[in-house]
């Protein structure tokens, strides 16, 4: 349980109760987490901290979609990246992992474990 206590990660989400409820269920399985909910917030914690894994929601008001994930692709490339979203369409080229909404907690905490712990 240590181990998960070492990678710290960022859930950027602009639905509250997503955002707070998904942060309460991964602290209670022993995963250290920031919260923001938007991708201004969401920079700020990547500069200020030594993020290893982002889950991020795809479309927010302020700073998300398709200029979010161009950010994340270029400047966030050392980070592992998850995506979530009810909109993405399958065709869409993310080069990240994407999880559809609604998602069930233990698949989203089986992907962070595949990420983090290969």
């Amino acid at each position: 349980m240590s181990e998960k206590k070492e990678n710290l990660i960022l859930i950027v989400e602009d639905e509250d109760s997503i955002r707070l409820t998904l942060r309460d269920f991964l602290k209670k399985k022993g995963y250290s987490c920031l919260v923001a909910s938007d991708g201004v917030g969401a920079i700020k914690h990547l500069l200020d901290n030594e993020i290893d894994l982002v889950i991020t929601d795809y479309r927010m008001n302020v700073f998300g979609g398709d200029y979010w994930i161009r950010f994340l692709n270029t400047y966030c490339s050392d980070k592992k990246v998850i995506i979530t979203s009810g909109f993405l369409k399958p065709e869409f080229a993310i080069p990240f992992k994407v999880i559809y909404k609604p998602f069930d907690y233990a698949q989203i905490e089986a992907v962070i474990a595949a990420e983090l712990y290969p």
